[in-house]
């Protein structure tokens, strides 16, 4: 998001709330924390124009995915009244108060185990919506999970998806002139022109998981004692890897340190937009997904009226259409784009063909012993 960009949503959400302000005590109430950037600011506007009944809204932005979890855990925790005649009160911008629990928040799914299984996170009931049935099976699957978090076709409905992406090959394109060749799978990774030129998310999930994919296995395989080429696989790669960082992997691409760097759409797409040298793909054997969810906090007053109306909204088509062009993410529900509303560089990562989609995987839960095997490769891997 622009400065320009940033500046509206602010100040639409500004008015808002200050419209919501006036004779709020004859209103419905919906408090919303969505991820920033992730709901374009006329969005708001055009939901309150189509409600039938008054309502004050609240929606706020989150920072950080890992900010929103935070939320879920501190809104759980019951509240201790430490206050004594001789403290001072609190300074609004020193010691800001928590915010209030929200109706619905921003969730990653990789967070959803995780979320029910600590009761931060309570079941939605979204099946009566009218956008409901035109969510694919696949995501439908994906939020009904079971009391542990475990995914359960017969679970209830934990979360509500709204926008998604892949994980991504990001790379330079002058360095790779010299090359003669440009990447579009896994294998490329470890072609010996790129030795010690590709930056790593310090992520076992996505590294191991991309080399899985590479061999023909699924991100989500659980004995990966079977896969009898996976620990060579992963040290011939290391010896490809100058850096791994989760938050920092595109410095070194963008400084040209690194020609080619793995990481999540959402943080490749703003640096494609600024850089012109830097372009990416989606491997086309598929890729991992993230997704962004609504959920409601397990303490929340939800309205639940004002909540499923949000919830729908979002899943309508015209609605889908400013989330995916806007927030630069894909819809969970098919809809028809023009590729020219699409910033060329980025058509690609936001129009992904069927098949590769069809490829690619959501990263799901995965047993303990698994996730032993993967400490152990992911260990041995940089010996």
């Amino acid at each position: 998001m622009d400065r320009r960009d940033f500046l509206i949503q602010a100040g639409t959400m500004a008015l808002l709330q200050l419209v919501a302000g006036c004779n709020s005590q004859d209103k419905q109430k919906l408090q919303v924390q969505s991820l920033k950037g992730s709901i374009p600011a006329q969005l708001l506007g055009q939901f309150k124009a189509n409600l039938k009944q008054p309502a004050n809204l609240e929606f706020a932005p989150v920072e950080q995915l890992a900010t929103a979890f935070d939320l879920l855990k501190s809104w759980q925790q019951p509240k201790v009244n430490n206050s004594s005649p001789w403290q001072l009160p609190a300074i609004p911008l020193i010691n800001p108060p928590a915010p209030d629990v929200a109706d619905l928040l921003t969730l990653g799914d990789f967070r959803l185990k995780e979320a029910i299984a600590q009761k931060l996170i309570q079941p939605l009931e979204i099946t009566d919506l009218s956008q409901w049935q035109n969510l694919p099976s696949r995501w439908q699957e994906l939020v009904r999970r079971n009391a542990q978090g475990e995914v359960d076709i017969n679970g209830q409905i934990w979360a509500a998806p709204y926008r998604w992406g892949n994980t991504v090959i990001a790379y330079n394109r002058k360095k790779f002139e010299s090359l003669g060749w440009t990447p579009t799978n896994w294998s490329d990774l470890w072609r010996e022109e790129l030795r010690s030129r590709i930056s790593l998310p310090n992520q076992p999930r996505e590294v191991i998981g991309l080399t899985l994919k590479k061999l023909g296995y699924s991100y989500n395989s659980q004995n990966l004692q079977q896969v009898s080429q996976l620990a060579d696989q992963l040290k011939t790669l290391h010896q490809q890897v100058k850096f791994y960082s989760s938050d920092r992997y595109m410095e070194p691409l963008i400084l040209g340190d690194t020609w080619l760097a793995v990481g999540w759409s959402s943080d490749v797409i703003p640096v494609i937009q600024r850089y012109q040298e830097i372009a990416a793909i989606v491997p086309q054997s598929g890729s991992a997904i993230w997704a962004d969810v609504w959920v409601s906090p397990t303490k929340s007053p939800v309205n639940k009226l004002l909540a499923k109306q949000w919830i729908d909204f979002c899943w309508l088509p015209q609605s889908q259409k400013q989330i995916s062009i806007l927030s630069k993410a894909l819809s969970p529900i098919e809809i028809d784009i023009n590729p020219t509303d699409v910033q060329e560089g980025l058509r690609n990562l936001l129009l992904v063909k069927s098949e590769t989609f069809a490829q690619s995987e959501f990263l799901l839960p995965l047993p303990k012993e698994t996730m032993q095997q993967y400490k152990s490769l992911w260990q041995a891997m940089k010996l």
